[in-house]
This record gives C-alpha cells, sequence and structure tokens, in this order.
C-alpha cells in the first residue's frame, strides 16, 4: 500500500471512529427513554422471539449485536449455553445490568463493544443475532465480513432489520436533517433487496426470509442465513 493509500485508511477509520462514538452518544442520551418505550407490534415481537428461539439450542454460544437494554437477551439467553449480548452503547449496557441483577440468567452477560473489537478477539460463536441493528451500522458490508469471522463453520446469523429503502420517502428525506441537530443517529438507507444481496456477498447462504409483521409491512425482514 503506497503512504497516500495508508494515509487515507487511517482518515477514514478515525472519521469512523468518531461516527460511531457521535452514535454511542447519541444512545446513552436516549437509553432511558428507549428502556420505557412500548414495542410497536407485540406480537410480530413474539413471533421473532418464538423462531430465535426454535433455532437455538441448550448447547449454543450466542451472540446479540445491538441489544440495546437487553430485553429480548432476557428472553432469549435461557434458550442457550451461553449469550453475550452487546451494544455501542455504555447507557443501554448499564440499564440491561440492572434488569439482569433484578432476574440473573447464569448463562447471559452484557458488555458494551463493537462488531469490529469482537471479531479481533478469539470467541467463535454458533449464532450471532442482529435485531433492529444493520441499518445503524456504518459499514455494512465489513459488519456482515465480520459477523462471518465471529461464526463457526455453518454457524447462523439471524437478524431483523428495518429496510428505510423500501419505507415512506419522507422518512429517507428527514433522517439526514434529523441526524445533522442529533436528533436520530446515522441509518443507512438500502431495501431489502439490497440488504439480501450484502449478506450474500459476505458468503452467507440464506436460508428464509420472512415478514413477522401483524400490523401490515413494516419492512423489516427477518433473514436466517448460515455461514458458507
Amino acid at each position: 500500500m503506497s503512504s497516500e493509500s495508508a494515509a487515507a485508511a487511517d482518515i477514514c477509520e478515525k472519521q469512523l471512529f468518531m461516527s460511531t462514538e457521535s452514535d454511542a452518544r447519541f444512545w446513552d442520551r436516549t437509553s432511558s427513554r428507549y428502556a420505557t418505550s412500548a414495542v410497536a407490534d407485540p406480537a410480530g415481537y413474539e413471533r421473532t422471539l418464538g423462531r430465535t428461539s426454535a433455532l437455538l439450542n441448550a448447547n449454543a454460544r450466542v451472540l446479540e449485536l445491538g441489544c440495546g437494554t437487553g430485553t429480548t437477551a432476557l428472553r432469549l439467553a435461557g434458550d442457550a449455553g451461553a449469550y453475550l449480548a452487546t451494544d455501542i452503547s455504555a447507557g443501554m449496557i448499564a440499564i440491561a445490568n440492572e434488569k439482569h441483577a433484578a432476574t440473573p440468567i447464569p448463562a447471559l452477560a452484557f458488555r458494551t463493544a463493537t462488531a469490529d473489537a469482537l471479531a479481533s478477539e478469539a470467541a467463535r460463536f454458533d449464532a450471532v443475532l442482529g435485531f433492529n441493528y444493520l441499518h445503524l451500522v456504518h459499514d455494512l458490508s465489513g459488519t456482515l465480513h465480520a459477523i462471518h469471522t465471529m461464526l463457526t463453520p455453518e454457524g447462523l446469523f439471524i437478524s431483523k432489520t428495518p429496510c428505510v429503502g423500501d419505507m415512506n420517502p419522507l422518512i429517507r428525506l428527514a433522517l439526514p436533517a434529523m441526524r445533522a441537530i442529533g436528533k436520530a443517529p446515522h441509518a443507512g438507507i438500502f431495501r431489502a433487496t439490497e440488504l439480501s444481496e450484502y449478506i450474500d456477498a459476505a458468503d452467507f447462504e440464506i436460508l428464509a426470509t420472512e415478514s413477522h409483521a401483524t400490523k401490515g409491512n413494516d419492512n423489516r425482514p427477518y433473514i436466517v442465513a448460515r455461514k458458507k
């Protein structure tokens, strides 16, 4: 790599770090409100939990990325042998740990971490979960490759992702303005078809694509993919 290319890569890495730090601060600020917000589609959420639970087993080593305040982790951890739930926001993880202290689950641990940091470690998982997560990452391709690295052979990546590109155009127009004034985090704009292409390009085989919405189509495909 030339010195110019190395310098450009270093600048991009620093910009990405700064953007991630900005997003972490946003979620820290909103963590208390997020913890008390209601699930928009409770029946759809239960469908997602049930489907995911059926894909896990008592010996599975599970990683959840973007766990928020831990609601899903607390519901699913009992179905796994070991369950690590992570988020970039220390504020979210602090609330998750408070919930965990009130309802201890031996297999469950919470940690503040990014996918890139976890991929550099030795731990490998039988399943990686990312619910309402992929649209929030800055480098979708890089994150999917990091997830691929963290999985054991033929391990499962299970996600449910808002595809902003398929939503009302007004939402797509409003997001950059909201982010500029600190009212929203980064949100990637892609369609469900594009998301599938990204997952396929990261060397996954998509086993299932489902809609779990019970209130119309909320443009959040539930995808089960297996590491090739």
